[in-house]
């Protein structure tokens, strides 16, 4: 599965560090799981080296907490850190979502009908992981449609714990009708070009699984520090 777009996989370390990386983000690997280079190296069919950079990087981005000699575990997941990513996607998102009310292509925007489209039928299928990858590309649709990438990219690199409580929030609640909503009313803003109804739609939506965090902690205590 991928959240985001394909990588390019250059590597066997490439390709055993995005396998794991998602399977720990769609919470296939749930947090607080121990896992060993040697499963993995098994699992794979690779030797230990590629799986013990994997887990070296894995561990600079706060997704694995290493403890030597005794084992590394999937993090658990931080909600201070989800909250202060949210902060940050929010203020940046803010502020291309008004870009995109003033000058938006029409491809890109045919690209966001047709997500929606998508959302509708996995509504229906209860596909909650196929519902997050849908939900990503349609933030990144919009990013790419501004010419905004780098920006992105960055919210990229900061979401891994705020996409965990995302996911395991679509997992356990399949009442997604508000999030499709929303969509559907931050594509009438973009093409009707309010960027102030625009900016207060993506407030309102990336503060939607506030309110849900602590009752997640509440059924999943396990998952969280």
């Amino acid at each position: 599965m991928d959240f985001f777009k394909k990588p390019l996989i250059n590597s066997t370390r490439d390709a055993v560090y995005h396998t794991l990386k998602d399977q720990i983000l769609s919470l296939t690997l749930l947090p607080g799981a121990t896992i060993s280079e040697k499963e993995m190296s098994v699992s794979f069919g690779v030797s230990r080296t590629p799986v013990r950079e994997s887990f070296v990087q894995l561990a600079q981005e706060g997704l694995l907490d290493i403890y030597p000699q005794r084992g590394t575990v999937v993090s658990r997941i931080d909600l201070e850190l989800v909250d202060e990513a949210r902060f940050i996607r929010e203020h940046l998102e803010s502020a291309v979502i008004r870009l995109a009310c003033l000058s938006f292509p029409d491809e890109s925007l045919r690209l966001l009908q047709m997500n929606l489209a998508s959302q509708k039928v996995c509504m229906d299928e209860q596909d909650y992981k196929r519902m997050f990858e849908l939900d990503e590309a349609f933030h990144r649709t919009i990013f790419e449609g501004c010419k905004k990438m780098n920006t992105w990219a960055v919210i990229g690199q900061i979401n891994v714990h705020l996409n965990r409580t995302r996911m395991l929030r679509l997992a356990t609640d399949h009442h997604w009708d508000e999030l499709y909503a929303q969509h559907g009313q931050i594509v009438d803003a973009i093409k009707e070009q309010k960027p102030d109804t625009a900016e207060q739609l993506i407030h309102a939506h990336l503060h939607v699984g506030i309110a849900d965090q602590a009752l997640l902690k509440e059924k999943f205590p396990t998952y969280f520090k």
